[in-house]
């Protein structure tokens, strides 16, 4: 069964720009692997609303894609062990 979900990542800009681009675009893939992208939006840099990790900016990333419905488990693991990725939310979006 497809579902269609809305994820949103906020990445560690203090990486550098080319390790916080390289970690969008490989979890990009790991999106287009198992699913569709629909849509894919860099917000860029952005002041955070309270620091996390001492840090006062993060590097937002909004994607709204549709997978199986196993796949957004997989890719919160995925989130969770990445390096350079300080929060995450993941959202069913049909009805």
């Amino acid at each position: 069964m497809v579902r269609n979900y809305e994820a949103m990542y906020i990445l560690n800009p203090a990486a550098g720009e080319e390790a916080t681009v390289a970690t969008s675009e490989k979890l990009k893939e790991l999106i287009e692997g198992a699913g569709t992208i629909e849509k894919y939006e860099v917000l860029g840099r952005r002041r955070l609303a309270y620091e996390i990790n001492d840090q006062k900016e993060g590097f937002y990333v909004l994607v709204n894609f549709s997978a199986d419905v196993e796949f957004p488990k997989e890719f919160e693991r995925i989130l969770k062990i990445t390096d350079g990725v300080l929060r995450y939310l993941i959202t069913r979006t049909d009805d």
